[in-house]
């Protein structure tokens, strides 16, 4: 049996405990003896560190690329010699994929993940799906939820149709040109008319759409069947042990929803705590986080990058203090990753046809090391470095 004694983090006495003796805790976890067996947090670390593709991890995490060049760059610091050439053809081959998933936001992914992170996580219950479509307030908010994303789903599909590949604003003229004006209701930040935010946005992972290499929209292929419980499977592979309110927050799906997803897979889980909310890890994943080797090495990874998700943030960085410089609402900075921990922080911007790096450090970690993951960015970028300037 394997125990990890996991409770709330936010204001709960294990966080007081971390901040009294240093230990590392994720979610609260701490050193508990169950079954015969304890597991330290740091081999928390150890097991996401390895399964988020660092380290000899295989597969391909969904990263995000809500920010251009995101997902080029979580993919270069997995693996070697990723460029932007490479990057966009195997987008634009379909050997990754580029579209609204998780959270009907942009993630570059797996072929073969997609229909799970996406068409599979759109609830059938209305007041779920409400949620999820950002609890409509406009005139569409007279339509059910399902009769309004059915709608755009279809208008997307037929402006998708016959190999047709649109960039955002031409998706966006020819939704206005094939739904009703209680579909479009008027905003006010873009001058115009157009189909609520969240609603658009889940219309193209309900059609299968995705983005080619220069974010234009286009067909997705043929569906392939994909249930719920598989991203949830997904999700524990990559960021066990976790619960059932992680889930609903990685995944964009309601509480209960995501209770009901987490339920079905009770056969296949075990507890690593006490209670209906303690997290728990995929059984068949007990000796792969037993044995997962220690982080190692110096990693850039950008904004946004699958390590960096809301889940791992209380193991990554203990101290609540330091968390609001990695992780903010907007412009978020890169993480120089050392051993998995981030000791600085990074950006990245265009100096002529070069890329100058401003480094802001909070540990140890030297010049070179710095450097030389710099360069790595670099050269993912196609660009030579012209300068790295840390503080």
């Amino acid at each position: 049996a394997y125990s990890l004694g996991v409770d709330g983090w936010d204001g709960g006495a294990g966080s007081r405990t971390a901040a009294r003796d240093g230990r590392l805790y994720a979610h609260g976890v701490r050193r508990h003896s169950g079954g015969g067996m304890t597991i330290e947090p740091r081999q928390i670390l150890a097991f996401r560190y390895l399964r988020s593709g660092f380290a000899g991890g295989d597969g391909v995490v969904p990263a995000s690329d809500f920010s251009r060049n995101s997902g080029l760059l979580a993919l270069a610091a997995r693996a070697p010699g990723m460029t932007r050439t490479r990057f966009e053809a195997a987008v634009d081959a379909g050997d990754l994929v580029m579209a609204h998933t998780l959270r009907a936001a942009i993630h570059v992914q797996a072929p073969d993940d997609r229909w799970a992170l996406g068409p599979a996580l759109v609830s059938d219950d209305p007041g779920e799906l409400a949620r999820q479509l950002g609890n409509l307030k406009g005139t569409e908010a007279t339509r059910e939820p399902r009769e309004a994303l059915d709608a755009v789903t279809d208008a997307v599909r037929a402006a998708l149709a016959r190999g047709r590949r649109l960039d955002r604003v031409q998706l966006h003229a020819a939704l206005r040109d094939a739904l009703p004006d209680d579909l479009l209701p008027w905003c006010k930040g873009c001058g115009t008319h157009h189909v609520a935010p969240m609603l658009w946005r889940y219309a193209t992972v309900a059609a299968g759409a995705r983005l080619d290499a220069q974010r234009r929209y286009r067909t997705g292929g043929r569906a392939r069947a994909a249930h719920a419980e598989d991203a949830a499977r997904m999700f524990l592979r990559w960021y066990g042990p976790a619960t059932a309110g992680d889930l609903a927050d990685w995944a964009g799906l309601a509480p209960a929803h995501a209770r009901r997803v987490w339920d079905a897979l009770a056969d296949e889980l075990t507890p690593t705590g006490r209670g209906r909310a303690s997290a728990a890890l995929l059984t068949a994943d007990a000796d792969a986080l037993r044995d997962a080797p220690p982080p190692d090495g110096v990693v850039f990874v950008p904004p946004g990058d699958p390590f960096l998700w809301k889940v791992n943030r209380p193991l990554i960085v203990p101290d609540r203090s330091r968390r609001g410089h990695f992780f903010r609402a907007v412009s978020s900075p890169g993480a120089v990753l050392v051993a998995g921990v981030p000791l600085a922080s990074w950006r990245v911007r265009r100096d002529g046809d070069r890329v100058a790096f401003a480094v802001e450090k909070l540990g140890r970690v030297s010049q070179a090391a710095l450097t030389d993951g710099a360069e790595r960015v670099a050269a993912a970028l196609e660009a030579p470095v012209a300068a790295v300037d840390v503080t």
